[in-house]
């Protein structure tokens, strides 16, 4: 079974906040909740897309996604707030912004411009890492040019680690956002499969950091 997407959803008011989750939940993603800049920004990490409200009591929401775009992160983002002027429409993009909406805003049209930010990441051109390369669209991994044949679980697992690079997930995490919250299983399933992606890709690539997980590394580069 398909996992749901996660959604990060960023917004101070507690009522929105909790109709938002609730209609993203039955819109088939996974709502994942924060109030604050901090709290976003400690639940980052995994979101497939973000919904950012302007106005946080901590931060500004342009100010962290911009510390977002700064340190490399790619996740698409939907700025959610009431203000409609053009100028800020054209700051919310200029910081990183994928799509902007205004409050008061109909909840199908969120989630319609969700979905339709998804399947933009979709379509985005082959991942080049270094000398590996991964054409998310068409399933394919290059490694210096050489094809690599990976079995499906394989490539799910390498595709997301590489849409991370740098970022720690443990196996339990792993779990839930490769194979899926049903799947029915063991943390080794995923030693097993990260065991069988070094032997293909080599040394350096995948990296273990004790008592935490794994991350994706570039040979070569500095983290």
């Amino acid at each position: 079974m398909a996992r749901s997407p996660v959604v990060l959803l960023v917004e101070d008011d507690d009522l929105l906040r909790e109709v938002v989750a609730h209609n993203l939940s039955a819109a088939g993603f996974e709502p994942r909740a924060a109030a604050t800049a901090g709290a976003a920004w400690e639940s980052w990490e995994g979101a497939d897309v973000v919904v950012l409200d302007w106005m946080l009591p901590d931060e500004p929401g342009v100010r962290l996604l911009a510390r977002a775009r700064a340190a490399g992160d790619e996740t698409p983002v939907l700025m959610l707030t009431a203000r409609a002027r053009e100028a800020d429409r054209v700051e919310g993009l200029e910081s990183g912004a994928d799509d902007y909406l205004v409050k008061p805003f109909s909840q199908a049209e969120l989630v319609a411009r969700l979905r339709a930010l998804l399947r933009r990441v979709r379509l985005r051109a082959p991942r080049v890492l270094g000398e590996l390369e991964l054409d998310d669209d068409g399933g394919e991994v290059r490694l210096r040019g050489r094809r690599l044949e990976l079995p499906p679980r394989e490539r799910e697992l390498l595709a997301f680690l590489a849409a991370h690079v740098g970022r720690v997930f443990s196996r339990g995490e792993l779990l839930d956002r490769v194979w899926g919250v049903d799947f029915v299983g063991t943390e080794r399933t995923v030693d097993q499969h990260v065991a069988q992606l070094r032997a293909r890709l080599g040394p350096g690539w995948i990296e273990t950091v004790r008592g935490r997980g794994y991350r994706m590394t570039v040979p070569g580069t500095r983290r």
